[in-house]
């Protein structure tokens, strides 16, 4: 019989769930959400986060590829805004792309955020949110802002699933919850 590995839990909207602990260093874990295939909580999410941006003035969710595509696409089917995907892979159609470069906690790897010049009529010019689904370094963020600063589009709400970490941090984020890091 194997090891019960070590959860935190979670509830949205009144769907649950036992996120696993993941070691990211020596004596640090953080709880892994992966909304990937995870429709029910993906509905859940951005039901409850569209409520929670309402009031804010945006016409178009970005994002980073890939965890948070699902949640784009049905912020996006719950207010009838457009979605933006900024990829991590230069392919030869996205053009006269804009990139930026990032520091993902999972993967502890510099990664690539693209924009597609295709989708630079999305941003320029208008009010943005940007939306992810934990914010825990703050890197990826950092990389989608500079991005859409770069095709001169205006941040105006800044949203997560979750945040991660101190929660004081994080007080410019709309989000449903904070997730707390674990150490040993």
């Amino acid at each position: 019989m194997g090891t019960q590995a070590a959860t935190h839990p979670i509830e949205i909207n009144g769907v649950k769930r036992e996120l696993r602990l993941f070691e990211v260093k020596p004596g640090l874990k953080i709880a892994i959400l992966n909304i990937l295939g995870d429709t029910e909580l993906v509905q859940a999410s951005a039901k409850a986060l569209a409520k929670k941006i309402d009031p804010h003035s945006y016409d178009v969710f970005v994002t980073a590829e890939s965890k948070s595509i699902p949640l784009a696409h049905q912020l996006s089917l719950e207010t009838g805004k457009p979605y933006v995907i900024l990829r991590k892979d230069y392919k030869v159609y996205m053009g006269n792309a804009i990139q930026a470069e990032t520091l993902s906690i999972t993967t502890g790897k510099p990664q690539t955020l693209i924009l597609d010049e295709k989708d630079l009529v999305l941003i320029k010019g208008k009010k943005i949110a940007i939306v992810d689904d934990v914010i825990s370094t703050g890197s990826t963020l950092e990389g989608m802002r500079s991005i859409i600063e770069k095709a001169g589009g205006e941040i105006t709400v800044q949203a997560a699933i979750f945040t991660e970490g101190d929660p004081q941090h994080w007080k410019g984020i709309i989000a449903l919850g904070n997730l707390p890091v674990f150490t040993e």
